[in-house]
């Protein structure tokens, strides 16, 4: 994983959101044999709030996952490593943490 990591001041853990940016590093054909598996395993973090969105870029040459804060960066890691992705070295990470300070109200309870 390619962690790009920008922090100006220290923040509370809690607010603290993280942006993984995927980049394909294999052909689309093995990244297809593998995407239904990926996306079950977004679907059960989507399903227990931690992962906000994911999608892939347009053209498809990776994807983004938006997750939800309260978890250290290595915790964030050891998550990571288990995407299929990951696991079958389909694609390079680039995390990168956010600490929210604007926000639209209905956001509030994602963060």
């Amino acid at each position: 994983m390619n962690d790009h990591i920008r922090r100006s001041e220290p923040v509370a853990q809690a607010l603290i959101m993280y942006v993984v940016r995927t980049t394909y590093v294999k052909p689309m054909s093995e990244v297809e044999a593998h995407t239904a598996a990926h996306r079950d395993w977004l679907g059960q973090h989507v399903e227990t709030g931690l992962v906000i969105l994911a999608g892939p870029l347009v053209p498809r040459t990776g994807g983004v996952m938006l997750f939800k804060g309260g978890r250290s960066l290595d915790e964030l890691k050891a998550l990571l490593a288990t995407d299929p992705f990951v696991i079958e070295g389909l694609a390079e990470l680039d995390i990168v943490e956010v600490n929210p300070v604007k926000m639209n109200p209905v956001l509030t309870d994602l963060v």
